[in-house]
């Protein structure tokens, strides 16, 4: 049985484009969005992380070279800032994020996929 999946994706990320191939041979087709081209609002990203259980620093990419240029490691950037910095930075948002029916998840690793077909 088939449903709505949405899979916010980097193509150029192996865990992402495992992740989608995962949705696919699950016999799901996804709504596919390049993140880095078209960025989740903030109030979506929000609520994607409220959805997934984590928590903003749990989803922001600090081993980007931008988390480090923006000084966005330092213990006073509140959870705030982070989310203006990803959103004006999609790069920084970690990935893939992948919504269903039955849940959001963080893809990290590709099996958590699993918890949500």
């Amino acid at each position: 049985m088939s449903f709505a999946v949405t899979i916010y994706h980097n193509p150029r990320c192996g865990t992402s484009r495992n992740t989608l191939a995962a949705i696919r041979e699950a016999g799901h087709e996804p709504q596919v969005v390049d993140y880095l081209a078209n960025p989740p609002t903030r109030a979506a990203l929000q609520q994607m992380i409220r959805d997934a259980g984590l928590n903003v620093r749990d989803t922001v990419r600090s081993k980007e070279a931008r988390f480090a240029e923006l000084e966005l490691g330092r213990p006073e950037v509140d959870d705030d800032a982070l989310l203006d910095a990803m959103v004006a930075n999609p790069i920084l948002i970690n990935r893939p994020f992948v919504v269903t029916p039955k849940g959001v998840r963080l893809c990290r690793p590709v099996e958590r996929v699993q918890e949500i077909l």
